[in-house]
């Protein structure tokens, strides 16, 4: 009788064993053959949160592993992105270069920064700007201090830089539009430059941006990130040069020109210390990008000008993670 248990006993795992390989081999269900739109919306809700949760436990299983190791866990892992992947520029300066410094004590903004000048900026646009780069050009004026609009009424740029420094002004912003779209920006820098060229992008206005908060007149503070290379240090110095010496920090302005992959994105905020550590943000207003064209030396001249640097579309796309700023 014994070997007769013998022979059931293996029939009995053999049976699991099939039993176990047809469950592997079942697909999961697939959420798109559910003709239901309610239930499918329901499961796909369903997975999501499983996935969620699932993923937190990973993370949390992580956190518990590492701290059990101590000091003998490995080293966390830097993801891959488009800025971590970018190839560094040749050009990239740290902002105590002695010979940076006295490049930058002897150029064309240095009466700024020596406090020697203190910025009146001149805003004018294209002839026959559409309602939107009118307005576009009166929220920079209440963004930027010491500011004031002027129409061109049809007056050529050269003729205009004479008059501007008759008057005092220390730089001077363009806004040129195409199709009643604003899409450029030129600022030159009074008496004797430089002129930057930007393409402008992106444009929103404070009417289009959803809970902004209301702009006070205090002076705003200003922050410039990721202007590490030479060419990058001349941009931040023209921008830097717009405005005041001495922010009020009272009213809690802050206008951010951030650099990433060589677009430079535009914000205006107002914050608030929430604690000790949370800081709350309410958006002003506009927003726009800019994409550096040209830098020219001395004040606006298209024919006979002479540009440090120009914007090559075939030479600067030829390594997409190589930028310039």
């Amino acid at each position: 009788m014994a070997p007769k248990k013998m022979k059931v006993e293996n029939v009995e795992e053999e049976n699991q064993k099939d039993v176990t390989e047809d469950v592997q081999t079942i697909p999961k269900p697939n959420i798109s053959r559910i003709k239901n739109k309610i239930l499918r919306n329901e499961m796909y809700k369903k997975l999501r949160v499983e996935k969620r949760k699932a993923k937190l436990k990973e993370k949390q299983r992580k956190k518990k592993e590492a701290e059990s190791m101590g000091e003998e866990a490995p080293p966390k892992q830097v993801p891959k992105t488009i800025e971590s992947m970018r190839v560094k520029d040749e050009t990239m300066v740290n902002k105590e270069d002695t010979e940076v410094m006295l490049d930058e004590a002897q150029d064309e903004l240095a009466t700024y920064f020596n406090r020697e000048t203190s910025p009146q900026i001149l805003i004018t646009t294209c002839d026959r700007p559409c309602l939107r780069t009118n307005k576009f050009c009166k929220e920079l004026k209440l963004t930027i201090p010491n500011s004031e609009i002027k129409y061109r009424r049809g007056l050529d740029l050269k003729k205009i830089i004479p008059q501007a420094k008759e008057r005092g002004y220390t730089d001077i912003i363009i806004v040129n539009e195409d199709r009643k779209e604003p899409n450029g920006l030129v600022i030159t820098h009074l008496p004797e430059g430089p002129t930057l060229h930007f393409k402008l992008s992106s444009v929103r206005l404070t009417t289009e941006i959803k809970r902004v908060g209301e702009m006070s007149k205090h002076k705003p503070e200003l922050i410039l990130n990721n202007f590490g290379t030479r060419l990058g240090h001349s941009v931040g110095r023209v921008f830097a040069s717009l405005f005041p010496h001495d922010p009020q920090f009272q009213g809690r302005r802050v206008v951010t020109f951030h650099n990433q992959r060589d677009f430079i994105f535009f914000r205006h905020h107002r914050y608030v210390f929430r604690n000790n550590k949370r800081v709350g943000l309410k958006d002003l207003g506009p927003r726009f990008t800019l994409k550096l064209r040209s830098l020219q030396k001395g004040t606006f001249d298209s024919k006979y000008g002479e540009y440090e640097w120009v914007h090559k579309r075939k030479e600067m796309e030829t390594s997409r993670r190589k930028f310039s700023l």
